[in-house]
């Protein structure tokens, strides 16, 4: 981890929606953008599992986004990972996910209301008002009755069609929610955030993401009070958290020089980003040396004691990932030599021998005897929980571990007999009710895991085994 002290306090906002699709991304990337235009240091926050728009968020802050999910993190981790990530920070803004109030249950656990309250802070709800006006008033008061405790301090509403439009909806949400709206963004002209099937269109295969935050942020300049956003964040009135800075450590080796660091490597480019900073920052902090690979572009394995492969998009890069045959290569003579090797997701269908794409089967690295075809349906999508019943070299035998799924690709062949590790409790995993397939000392999973979770063993004992290789 990063080391950093914990704030004793942290002025921060929530921005909600209604709903998926409602326009809070856009909105949080403009008021983000236009804070540090300001001169402010804010930290950025996304609610859930996620990994597309905590890039976004990340490019518009300056810095580097976190996610906050009291699912995958007990509750005291997530308090002390919002006190102490981008510990500079006096400000810090929260993107939530799906609707307000959409959790895991008709109780709203987990949901993005209940993690305001635990961190405590105002939220600002964006209200899609597109084909709408005075009924605007009426989502927004159904809010605060269904939970008076939620501190609901303002309105922005989205895609407004003009300033008649704008006047009748914000009129009634001030007259009969008692709260002001902070501004009325109509649609941007010109503006690309095209969205594919997890959200955004990922920052790594964007055109020009640099210039669509800088149409967004003019346009929240001339359309949003940023100012009074920025006086709500000073006015409130926060409650204090006592939280030992010690919740957020994790066990540590004696420094190492580069030359006897042991080498993980991290396939890392627009196929496979899909990585949280706490993931990366565990192996560093056991130890690791990191070395990051371009599986587009590097035509060989470098020399390293483990391999790290996150999820992405491999479907989209299948031809490029495919063509580069003398990577795919090394890779699977290095699992037979007994690489260490940790997937998931994208980096467990690269692992295996074929991918199928609009008709077309690409050829991938063949350590696993599985073929996949994307499917235009999600196949797993949302909260996964496995328990670990099979020896492997990653996770104990027994403990059970929470963590979640997005996927598009269809098991298309699996032969019988393959071995894996993880009974699923909660999600769709590999097959079977099963996950976590193995060969030799690869482990991979349909299911993304967050380092700061309970019983996530995985980062520490992939840099053992590489330090292991290096001795």
């Amino acid at each position: 981890m990063d080391g950093h002290p914990l704030n004793s306090f942290r002025k921060g906002i929530a921005i909600a929606g209604l709903r998926g699709g409602s326009g809070k991304t856009l909105i949080s990337l403009g008021l983000l953008a236009a804070f540090v235009r300001r001169g402010l240091s804010i930290a950025p926050f996304k609610k859930g599992p996620d990994y597309i728009d905590p890039a976004w968020l990340s490019l518009a802050a300056g810095r580097e986004c976190h996610n906050l999910d009291t699912y995958l993190l007990d509750e005291r981790t997530v308090i002390s990972s919002y006190l102490s990530r981008n510990n500079e920070c006096t400000y810090a803004l929260v993107e939530g996910n799906r609707g307000l109030f959409d959790g895991f249950d008709i109780e709203g656990t987990y949901s993005f209301a209940s993690l305001a309250k635990v961190l405590g802070i105002p939220v600002v709800i964006v209200v899609d008002s597109a084909k709408s006006s005075r009924t605007a008033a009426a989502l927004v008061r159904g809010c605060q009755v269904f939970d008076p405790d939620l501190a609901v301090r303002g309105v922005i509403l989205n895609r407004v069609a003009g300033e008649r439009h704008r006047s009748v909806a914000a009129g009634a949400i001030e007259k009969y929610c008692g709260i002001p709206v902070l501004g009325a963004v109509s649609r941007i002209p010109g503006l690309d955030l095209s969205e594919r099937h997890l959200g955004l269109f990922p920052v790594q295969e964007h055109p020009d993401p640099r210039r669509s935050i800088d149409m967004v942020v003019s346009a929240m300049e001339s359309a949003v009070d940023i100012d009074g956003i920025i006086a709500l964040m000073d006015r409130y009135e926060y409650p204090t958290r006592s939280v030992e800075a010690g919740a957020l450590s994790m066990e540590r080796h004696e420094p190492e020089t580069s030359a006897s660091a042991p080498a993980v490597g991290v396939i890392r480019d627009s196929a496979f980003n899909f990585y949280y900073p706490e993931n990366l920052s565990a192996l560093t902090g056991h130890g690791a040396r990191l070395v990051f690979i371009d599986a587009l572009k590097d035509k060989a394995l470098p020399d390293v004691g483990a391999l790290y492969i996150g999820g992405g998009f491999p479907e989209t890069h299948a031809r490029a990932l495919a063509d580069n045959e003398s990577l795919r290569n090394d890779i699977r003579a290095a699992v037979e030599r007994g690489l260490p090797v940790y997937a998931e997701c994208g980096g467990l269908e690269y692992l295996s021998e074929t991918l199928e794409v609009e008709g077309t089967r690409y050829p991938m690295a063949g350590v696993f005897p599985l073929r996949f075809s994307l499917s235009k349906k999600p196949q797993g999508h949302g909260y996964t929980a496995f328990t670990v019943d099979a020896d492997n070299p990653y996770f104990p035998r027994g403990t059970a571990v929470r963590g979640h799924e997005f996927r598009y690709s269809r098991l298309t062949e699996s032969p019988a007999g393959i071995r894996t590790a993880f009974r699923m409790d909660r999600g769709t995993g590999l097959a079977g009710g099963r996950d976590g397939i193995m060969h030799k000392n690869v482990l991979a999973t349909f299911c993304h895991t967050h380092a700061l979770g309970a019983n996530v063993a995985w980062p520490g004992n992939l840099v053992a085994l590489a330090r292991e290789r290096k001795k």
